[in-house]
């Protein structure tokens, strides 16, 4: 792709936005015409560009797209899966480009805050009982996360244990741990 903007190391790769196009929802043209749809390209270029620096939605450099549409697309894109499908081709092409090392995984969670988080939240026991999220993401031997469970803060560990281990199971079709795999966790 190219281009003259101080944005455009931000921006992916053609071949990568041919392959998220694909999972993108079908958005038919509107038989009375009206404001035409935002380029999805620049969209998910701002999206990935909010996931990359961790900034607002609202500092989102215009030239990408708008914050507020960016933040509305990735609201319905959620919504549909969209990310659920795009981690899913991407651990299929990393599987086919490395393979996955199935010997080692590694499952570990963090509690952050949540004061808007809505049903997945829970009171967290180390913050005066503010409301807060957990995440527990499994990884492959190279680190390659491969299953994911999220509650309120309030849940305890094993119980997320158990959810991320059966999403991994369930993400590939295994009814159980592949023979030779060893789980690394800590204390808790």
């Amino acid at each position: 792709m190219e281009g003259n903007s101080s944005f455009d190391q931000y921006r992916m790769p053609d071949a990568m936005w041919e392959q998220m196009k694909k999972l993108l929802p079908d958005y038919p043209l509107h038989e009375r015409g009206g404001r035409p749809r935002a380029d999805l390209r620049r969209v998910a270029d701002a999206i990935f560009y909010r996931f990359r620096t961790g900034c607002q939605w609202k500092a989102i450099p215009r030239e990408l797209a708008a914050g507020s549409t960016a933040h509305q697309y990735f609201q319905e894109w959620a919504r549909c899966g969209v990310f659920e499908r795009i981690w899913a081709v991407a651990l299929q092409y990393f599987d086919e480009l490395s393979g996955l090392d199935w010997r080692w995984q590694s499952v570990d969670g963090a509690i952050t805050k949540a004061p808007l988080g809505g049903e997945k939240t829970g009171k967290n026991p180390t913050d005066r009982g503010k409301l807060g999220v957990k995440r527990s993401v499994m990884t492959e031997g190279h680190g390659v996360p491969v299953g994911l469970a999220v509650d309120g803060a309030n849940v305890h560990d094993i119980r997320l244990l158990e959810a991320t281990i059966q999403d991994c199971l369930e993400r590939f079709g295994l009814q159980r741990a592949p023979e030779g795999s060893h789980l690394c966790l800590d204390k808790a």
